[in-house]
């Protein structure tokens, strides 16, 4: 059919800079003779192509998310919409509290989030300076519907786009006005959940306006308020508890100072000292324990971490003319969020990785073994859990982003063809405050000579000797609790810290018909791209110079431009003739030359067949790369406490004789033996950081990406959809950080110096006490699967409307290898901390309406998984006896998970909406892993022993 009239010209422009999937008929008038409307077929874009079609299926996969679909979960944000599609693997949200930053992602592929691009109305978000989007920062309020292309598309829409591609598009105009409020909680009356939007619309002939704004408060659950959080590990109660405990502890207590003979104080001592003075003699000390002395530091963190969300979001088009359109958007978005960990370990001596001078002076007022006590004067070696005041760590991220453009239309040649141009700009500012880190310089100085004067304690440079103003004394050997708040105020401090993240664009389109073929019309885009990427991670003054008790790291900034070009061609070469109802071929490239590593070219095949009409088979071949993060090229220099198997201590099992020679030339003793905090709380940890930075020589990942599928609507049977596609990605030159393990094999069984450099041992012990971490592209992973999507509009009945769906991933095969010369291994099916890798997710849903009543029922699966029993003997693993080739070998099952939400909703006479739901229905625990870091399970899954409740109202105007 050729399509004559002025509505293609509008039906096939680029409405946005980057490809916006907008449905419907574009907003200039029509020219065409009226009695030729009876052909025109509206044409809509699809994520992954940027040439429209009057055929919605491309020839790639693409997952559509209405926003009905949406309001039908019982969420409150984007993120865990989009976390549940059967696509995406695990990737940071809400449940992350140790290690988290308020901050959610969208991993599709389970391919790493900075993989997926993400793209809002079709153009580029801001992502953080590891590459990731924080899906917090986009309001689910001003969604329309979310386009999520499971396929590669460097050469649509540039770098990221390995995994696949989020489109969000945003309501477009909207006319009238809606008040939308949620209100939920768990059943155990926590976690609880408010939302308030509105937003309104207003059009005239020339243009439209919609405002919405928005305000989420998410709030925490404590992981002891869960039997299956409470404890380190569920099943092993204080087995696993800190030895860093509430109450004062001295590590080197027996007669000779050995740092093995533990003494405490026990929970309850008073002491002896004047004026209120805690001072605690020798023989109030007894000997540490774990079962009574040991803490379960688990108990005092969130489980899910509170969060408040408050947005404003302004679109609006002018038609300067017929043919020229002013566009423009804004968003304002501030994210405050807080997670919160048990009370800091805090300790003195270089036995726990600090510096000698935060010893407990012998000379100390607080020092059981001071002379003046009748003691021998020893330093001590201490701990103290700083349960007087939590660790908390608070973010303040204000996302701010701005696009202005203009589109139009033209007629050339008998021949139609629109164009934008545009500027787009997003920037996030991020403020963090750290609470309960010690400052260490005090910490030093209250721990160093202090005697009683006057009725005070206070510091002295040495028995004796001068006042030390501003000092106060610290007793590290208080019981739990009882610090005072004068020294409390001295040894702690709040950091201040400052992110930024910024991205802007130009950008400019040009799309077309160029010739008649036999299919139909060929059509063309084409378009240029220049952006610049920046950021800063400023730590506290404090951080930067090490003076903190958590973790050191110095400052990031960089940045990084480029310009870009890509073409793409539609060809439809048959139409309507036996044996091709269709048959269409698209190719497209793109050229990107970046400022730090240079230029790439990527490119794309794909085509569409039709033998019957109710048959589609669709394929498609991709390039694709990731160009590498600013972290990833500018990191500052971060302390990082690293768990590794020193490979020349003498008790490692894998050592031979080659190891053995080549530690001792690098003057490691025969019976060295590794150091670490084994036993201390954190198996097998460093006591002494080691560095992460940046590798400015990074450059990018590539990638190859295969889809081959099947669409069919069979005619005889209406309303029923069926779609099934292969997938297979290939990534190599992966960037990855070599573990330390890699280092030391690289360095003593490889004899590859340029690793060795890499770390230094301390002369007096052979203690690895600095090693250097930098990413490399060094890695490879491939992964492959197949996608079902089946939905069916049941034929109405007397007893209402059913419709019924199911979205499935099956992931056969997830290699990886750490070098492209080492033997990959198959993940699919394993469980490793953080990272589970089902081989199999699904989501079923039941929809039924009848008149103003409907039910909503949706079913998500999580498939088994296995994980090496960290615990073998214990009796906790399903598979203890398990042994192999190697000798015990003992595994864990994951069972199988599903859960079951529901949702009920009224249509009111007075054009609202009420509705009732509970989520994880039958309250199911998720699968106890006992890898997972934290708690015995992992994030990915739904909050355990728990159904969440909620109600919504909307009303519209």
């Amino acid at each position: 059919m050729t399509l004559k009239t002025t509505k293609l010209r509008n039906a096939i422009s680029f409405a946005l800079v980057a490809g916006t999937a907008v449905t419907g008929t574009a907003f200039a008038q029509d020219a065409a003779p009226a009695e030729q409307e009876a052909t025109t077929l509206d044409r809509i874009e699809v994520t992954g192509s940027r040439i429209r079609s009057v055929d919605a299926e491309t020839s790639q996969p693409v997952l559509v998310l209405s926003r009905e679909d949406i309001q039908k979960q019982g969420v409150t944000s984007v993120a865990e919409v989009l976390n549940r599609i059967s696509a995406a693997g695990p990737s940071i949200n809400r449940t992350f509290n140790n290690g988290g930053d308020g901050s959610s992602e969208i991993s599709l592929r389970n391919l790493g989030s900075s993989r997926t691009l993400v793209l809002v109305d079709g153009r580029r978000w801001v992502s953080s300076l590891g590459g990731s989007v924080d899906l917090n920062t986009i309001p689910s309020s001003i969604i329309e519907r979310v386009e999520v292309l499971k396929d590669g598309a460097s050469a649509i829409y540039g770098s990221d786009a390995i995994a696949g591609v989020v489109n969000i598009i945003t309501r477009d105009n909207y006319e009238g006005a809606e008040f939308r409020t949620h209100i939920g909680q768990f059943d155990e009356g926590d976690g609880d959940r408010q939302t308030i939007e509105a937003t309104i619309g207003t059009s005239n002939d020339r243009g439209n306006v919609v405002m919405s704004l928005s305000r989420v408060e998410e709030g925490s659950v404590m992981a002891g308020d869960r039997e299956q959080s409470a404890d380190p590990v569920y099943g092993l109660g204080s087995a696993l508890y800190s030895g860093f405990s509430a109450n004062g502890k001295i590590w080197n207590g027996g007669p000779n100072g050995e740092l093995s003979n533990y003494m405490i104080v026990p929970p309850g001592a008073t002491g002896i000292g004047p004026d209120g003075q805690q001072r605690y003699a020798l023989d109030q000390l007894v000997p540490w324990n774990v079962s009574e002395h040991a803490y379960n530091y688990a108990a005092d963190n969130y489980l899910l971490t509170p969060q408040t969300r408050t947005a404003l979001y302004l679109k609006g088009r002018f038609d300067l003319s017929d043919s020229i359109t002013f566009r423009a958007d804004a968003l304002y978005n501030e994210r405050r969020s807080e997670q919160q960990l048990a009370g800091f370990p805090l300790s003195g001596g270089p036995a726990l990785g600090n510096d000698a001078d935060t010893l407990l002076s012998g000379d100390s007022y607080f020092n059981p073994y001071n002379t003046i006590y009748g003691g021998d004067g020893r330093d001590v070696t201490w701990s103290h859990r700083l349960t007087e005041q939590a660790r908390v760590y608070q973010q303040n991220v204000k996302t701010f982003h701005t696009y202005v453009g203009l589109e139009g239309s033209f007629q050339f040649a008998d021949r139609y063809f629109d164009w934008d141009v545009g500027y787009n700009f997003n920037k996030s500012d991020q403020e963090d405050a750290q609470i309960g880190d010690a400052n260490m310089r005090n910490v030093a100085l209250g721990v160093g000579p202090s005697e009683l004067r006057d009725g005070r304690v206070v510091c002295v440079t040495e028995p004796g000797g001068d006042v030390i103003d501003g000092c106060v004394p610290f007793n590290p050997l208080a019981p739990a609790g009882s610090v005072p708040a004068e020294q409390m105020d001295y040894i702690l401090f709040t950091a201040q810290d400052a992110f930024q993240n910024r991205s802007e664009s130009f950008t400019a389109n040009l799309s077309g018909e160029i010739a008649q073929l036999p299919g139909g019309m060929m059509g063309f885009a084409a378009g240029v791209e220049s952006r610049k990427e920046s950021g800063f991670d400023r730590p506290d003054a404090f951080v930067a110079a090490g003076y903190s008790s958590g973790n050191g790291r110095q400052p990031t900034e960089g940045a990084y431009d480029l310009d870009e070009v890509y073409a793409e061609l539609l060809i439809p070469l048959l139409a309507d003739v036996p044996g091709a109802q269709l048959l269409e071929f698209s190719v497209a490239s793109r050229y990107s030359d970046y400022s730090n590593f240079g230029d790439t070219v990527n490119s794309k095949f794909g085509f569409k067949w039709k033998p019957i009409e109710d048959l589609l088979v669709r394929g498609n071949w991709a390039e694709g790369f990731r160009a590498p993060s600013i972290s990833s090229l500018y990191r500052g220099l971060a302390d990082s406490y690293v768990q590794f198997g020193d490979i020349c201590s003498s008790d490692y099992a894998g050592r031979t004789a080659t190891i053995a020679a080549n530690c001792a030339a690098d003057g490691v003793p025969d019976d060295f033996i590794q150091q670490t905090n084994q036993g201390f709380g954190y198996f097998g940890q460093t006591l002494f950081p080691f560095s992460l930075g940046g590798n400015p020589n990074a450059g990018p990942e590539t990638s190859t990406s295969t889809t081959l599928g099947l669409v069919y609507s069979p005619s005889y049977v209406e309303g029923l959809d069926i779609a099934l596609d292969w997938w297979n990605i290939e990534i190599e030159n992966a960037l990855s950080t070599p573990t330390t393990s890699y280092i030391l094999d690289q360095c003593y069984v490889e004899g590859n110096q340029s690793y060795c450099d890499l770390f230094s041992r301390r002369a007096s012990d052979s203690q690895i006490v600095e090693l250097f971490l930098v990413p490399q592209n060094l890695s490879v992973i491939e992964a492959e699967g197949y996608d079902l999507d089946v939905n069916y509009r049941f034929p109405e009945t007397a007893w209402g409307q059913f419709n019924a769906g199911l979205n499935a991933s099956y992931t056969a095969k997830w290699e990886s290898a750490f070098t492209a010369e080492d033997e990959p291994t198959n993940a699919v099916g394993m469980y490793y901390q953080d990272d589970p890798n089902w081989r199999l997710r699904a989501n079923a849903n039941l929809d039924w309406t009848m008149g103003d009543f409907g039910v909503t029922w949706i079913s998500r699966y999580y498939s088994r998984l296995v994980e090496d029993c960290p615990f073998p003997g214990e009796g906790l693993c399903s598979d203890d006896d398990r042994r192999d080739e190697n000798g015990l070998a003992a595994r864990n099952t994951l069972g199988a998970t599903t859960y079951h939400d529901v949702q009920a909703r009224y249509e009111l006479p007075w054009n609202g909406t009420v509705k009732l739901g509970v989520n994880n229905v039958f309250a199911k625990r998720a699968p106890t892993a006992y890898n997972a870091f934290a708690n015995s399970f992992d994030p990915q899954y739904d909050i355990p022993d728990s159904r969440y409740m909620y109600l919504e109202y909307v009303q519209r105007f």
